[in-house]
């Protein structure tokens, strides 16, 4: 009996760590993205160390508030491995969101990383929804911090006068996003209407309404 249980514990205990910590553990110095070759294995390959440059680590896009040019009034600027291709395998990247007064951040999703983030400047309404559908929301203000766990819904909204920004840290190098309403309505191929309109209880008119506006600006 006592050697089943070692033998358990060597077995699922690995198994267990893998499954309970974000982007899995480097095994090297470093891994620096070498997105040239196409080939993704959880990951990009490492490229030639010879060929590794302070350059591959640095990243300066979070310095000034991004551009917006949208109708919800923010834009996220991000700094992951697409863009500084040294953070390859070690399991954080950083984001910088921008908000208008009145500004909104939608209800999306981070399949791979919990979020945090802190206020650099004005106030925000900030919240998740648990998977029992209980809201958690707090009002923040400048140095202020609020977590968004791995996966749950969430959102941030600019409901002062004036802009608002934060800096939000992820445990992946690529967390990924999911914006509820974009995934639902301006998927390719599309979402059925029919399951549209049974799930949100609308008619066709309205899912059609909901997709123009939606759909990307053609330049």
């Amino acid at each position: 009996m006592a050697a089943m249980v070692s033998a358990y514990f060597l077995i699922f205990l690995p198994l267990f760590g893998m499954v309970l910590a974000a982007d899995p553990d480097l095994l090297q110095d470093l891994c620096v993205a070498n997105k040239a070759t196409g080939i993704k294995v959880n990951g990009f390959p490492c490229k030639e160390e010879a060929n590794v440059t302070e350059a591959d680590f640095f990243f300066s896009g979070l310095a000034n508030p991004g551009v917006i040019n949208n109708s919800v009034g923010s834009v996220v600027s991000g700094a992951n491995v697409e863009k500084i291709p040294g953070l390859n395998t070690l399991g954080v990247s950083l984001g910088r969101i921008d908000y208008q007064p009145g500004g909104l951040n939608p209800p999306h999703t981070h399949p791979r990383a919990t979020e945090m983030i802190f206020v650099l400047d004005g106030e925000l309404d900030v919240g998740f929804i648990t998977t029992s559908n209980k809201l958690m929301a707090k009002s923040v203000k400048k140095g202020d911090v609020f977590v968004f766990p791995k996966g749950l819904v969430h959102f941030q909204k600019n409901n002062g006068e004036k802009p608002a920004s934060v800096i939000a840290g992820f445990n992946s190098q690529l967390p990924g996003t999911q914006s509820i309403a974009a995934t639902l309505f301006t998927s390719t191929p599309p979402v059925p209407d029919n399951v549209l309109t049974k799930a949100f209880q609308i008619g066709t008119k309205e899912v059609d309404k909901i997709k123009n506006k939606l759909a990307p600006k053609k330049s």
